[in-house]
């Protein structure tokens, strides 16, 4: 009896490797495999403006890393006792305006400097919808909890998201002719728009990105969205607002990140080293015991082995652990 559809994942070609440098950028499962990514010691920056949910959004962040835009005081406003930027996530918000100016031109400057050398960048699209502010018109990365007469609501076409994104991938591969870019459809279910809205926005971005990547030589799919709805399909796999993904199902789809994204060493190698940080993250019944000294004993002779193997992975956190214990 078969329990799971079957789905055609294509192996990724050319693979990642540890040498490879990923940006990642988009909505909250980006950071679901952003994290997973840093954990196994890849070379990861992600989401430098914070979670984005929808492709206005992403595409306008990437092109001010392109340019290295900084900002000034007057793209800031003053809500609720804190400075934040209608183009970032609410992470950068401060109650100090300069400390809030400080921390998004460093993350600007870190972005731009690190999509100038990156292999790879994964964008996750969350949502079709984005928001305009009602008296400027100007496009918003996020509300701040503002208040919601204060913005326009709208659906973006599969035309408007496929002439945002084409124009930023041109200027992308102007900027950096050796990226290559993963897309991929978030499965986090955006229940407050409505069940039927959210599947017309999902399918518009599934659409959009199909094209693009039918388009782009250099451009890739991978399905997280259709692991989650038309593989895994039952509610056990969410958490209980019935709309994130839970450990189980995000696991289910970073194992076949995994299998069809990187290559045979990679695979092998992001193995060996997600045991070393779950031994690092131990918590010991007994730290003086002799069973325990060994256990910290051995992990050492592994991490230490792997360090010396792979120089330019760090793994200075987990030697301090396993050496100070």
């Amino acid at each position: 009896m078969k329990l799971l559809a079957d789905i055609n994942i294509k192996q990724l070609q050319p693979p990642i490797t540890y040498t490879d440098k990923l940006l990642l950028t988009g909505s909250c499962f980006t950071e679901h495999i952003g994290n997973y990514l840093m954990d196994v010691k890849f070379n990861v920056l992600q989401n430098p403006n914070g979670i984005l949910f929808d492709p206005l959004s992403v595409c306008n962040s990437l092109v001010s890393y392109i340019h290295n835009k900084q900002y000034t005081e007057n793209d800031l406003f003053y809500l609720n006792e804190s400075w934040h930027s209608w183009h970032h996530h609410s992470r950068f918000s401060n109650p100090d305006k300069p400390e809030c100016l400080r921390l998004i031109n460093a993350s600007q400057t870190s972005a731009h400097d690190f999509i100038k050398e990156a292999n790879w960048l994964i964008i996750t699209l969350g949502s079709s919808f984005s928001y305009k502010l009602v008296n400027t018109s100007m496009h918003v990365a996020n509300c701040h909890k503002a208040p919601s007469q204060m913005f326009i609501k709208h659906l973006c076409t599969i035309e408007e998201t496929v002439t945002a994104l084409d124009g930023t991938i041109h200027q992308l591969f102007h900027f950096n002719k050796a990226l290559k870019i993963i897309f991929t459809i978030s499965p986090v279910r955006h229940l407050r728009d409505g069940v039927v809205e959210n599947n017309r926005s999902k399918a518009r971005l599934i659409e959009a990105v199909h094209h693009l990547v039918n388009k782009f030589d250099k451009l890739y799919y991978f399905p997280s969205y259709e692991l989650l709805i038309d593989v895994l399909r039952d509610y056990r796999f969410y958490d209980i607002d019935l709309a994130h993904p839970n450990y189980a199902a995000t696991q289910f789809v970073l194992e076949k990140f995994s299998e069809y994204c990187f290559d045979d060493n990679a695979k092998k190698l992001s193995e060996e080293i997600k045991k070393i940080v779950i031994a690092s993250n131990h918590k010991p019944f007994n730290a003086q015991s002799h069973q325990h000294k060994q256990f910290l004993l051995t992990h050492l002779e592994k991490t230490t082995q792997l360090q010396q193997q792979y120089p330019f992975l760090d793994f200075n956190k987990e030697l301090q652990f396993f050496s100070a214990q």
